[in-house]
């Protein structure tokens, strides 16, 4: 990949990013609700939601969140009684802020941290990075690195001076490529043409759902009744990964503070190096678009089950065990919240399979493509891909591989 290749790509991955960061939160943030610059502009709404719904599926592409993926696309360290300002609203008493009558438990996305002051939004900045689950798999000359990644996060995880720890910048280093789930061109798809997947032409999500289902759903947006109206159009599955996201912007993450978006800011930098995907665009689509209704259903009610404020939590402690670095273990606790959190265990079970275990497989096929003697493969996937007993690490073991923690 040349210099100019990848600065062109890094100029568009982070605008992606910032584009559907942006449309959330005209989606989610307080001017829907009648405060700030905007209030009093509905009749551009409609036009508004939809760039908003499909950034959200965007983000949901590019970070690789859904349902079976216990809130993989989010790890935050704030509590959810810290509401932080709004940002570009004052914090006065003139300021109408969501309240309990708005999204219960959301969180305006944090100011970008400064290190200057040696403190973050998520508390002072670390000297050293967080341990990460990282793996070594050898096979006689053939070397594959594994890094379990959360796809947004904290910038306290990452110190400016080392945003990894010695032996993951070592292997980066060592990799002539490095293979994230989704390849730079995948990444960049236009939130129209992702959006499509999940879009009826007329509202359809309540004639798809029973009706306790949209009962909760209706009661969980009250407070948006705008981003309901746009959700009325989706398919169940769109609907839970917005649900989810929200959830996950709720929790005060950053895009930018994601693995992968640090991983870049350092594999940018170095010369001769490619990056791949270890699968396409529309296979991923298709983990989604494939489901059948109940399955979809099911995806929708898990997210569903708990309040924000429960599910915030939840992804407080995913990152506290991905900052101990044990795949295993992240695995078993999201076996044990699928378990808690399901309607129906078998539907639960096929959507897992579906989304996770047969794209673990899927993976680990790719991996052994790319990987070739004495030229090492980096690979960067979410963190619940790696661990447990149908786990990428488990497959490469079954397939020949020795696997130590890096």
């Amino acid at each position: 990949m040349s210099m100019t290749t990848r600065a062109r790509w890094q100029v568009r991955a982070q605008w992606l990013a910032r584009r559907a960061r942006a449309g959330l939160r005209m989606v989610f943030r307080s001017e829907w609700w009648g405060a700030g610059p905007m209030s009093g502009l509905r009749a551009p709404w409609r036009g508004l939601a939809r760039a908003a719904m499909g950034a959200a599926l965007a983000l949901a592409i590019v970070l690789g969140t859904y349902a079976g993926d216990a809130l993989a696309a989010g790890a935050a360290a704030n509590t959810p009684s810290a509401r932080p300002p709004v940002p570009g609203i004052p914090a006065t008493s003139g300021s109408r802020l969501p309240s309990g009558g708005g999204l219960p438990g959301f969180h305006s996305p944090p100011a970008v941290p400064s290190y200057a002051s040696g403190t973050t939004a998520g508390g002072p900045v670390r000297t050293r990075p967080a341990r990460m689950p990282f793996y070594v798999a050898t096979r006689g000359t053939t070397t594959i690195y594994l890094l379990g990644t959360l796809h947004v996060g904290d910038p306290v995880d990452y110190p400016p001076g080392q945003p990894f720890r010695a032996p993951i910048l070592a292997a980066l280093n060592a990799s002539p490529t490095l293979a994230l789930e989704l390849s730079p061109d995948d990444l960049l798809v236009s939130q129209d043409d992702v959006s499509k997947y999940g879009v009826c032409r007329k509202p359809c999500l309540e004639q798809l759902l029973p009706e306790p289902l949209w009962m909760k759903l209706a009661a969980r947006m009250r407070g948006n009744p705008e981003a309901l109206a746009e959700m009325r159009k989706m398919k169940p599955w769109l609907a839970s990964l917005l649900v989810e996201t929200y959830d996950s912007l709720s929790a005060g993450l950053q895009t930018e503070y994601g693995t992968e978006a640090q991983l870049q800011n350092v594999f940018l930098r170095l010369k001769g190096r490619r990056i791949v995907g270890l699968e396409t665009l529309s296979e991923q689509m298709r983990a989604f678009t494939n489901l059948n209704l109940a399955q979809q259903r099911e995806m929708l009610a898990q997210d569903l089950a708990q309040t924000p404020a429960q599910n915030v939590a939840d992804v407080q402690t995913l990152l506290r065990l991905w900052r101990v670095g044990d795949a295993d273990a992240i695995a078993a606790w999201e076996a044990a919240r699928t378990e808690k959190l399901s309607h129906d265990w078998r539907v639960a079970a096929s959507v897992d399979n579906r989304i996770v275990y047969e794209r673990n497989r899927r993976f680990v096929v790719r991996m052994q493509q790319y990987a070739a003697p004495n030229k090492p493969l980096f690979v960067a996937i979410g963190a619940l891909h790696l661990g447990g007993r149908k786990g990428v690490l488990q497959l490469l073991r079954q397939r020949g591989f020795t696997v130590d923690p890096g």
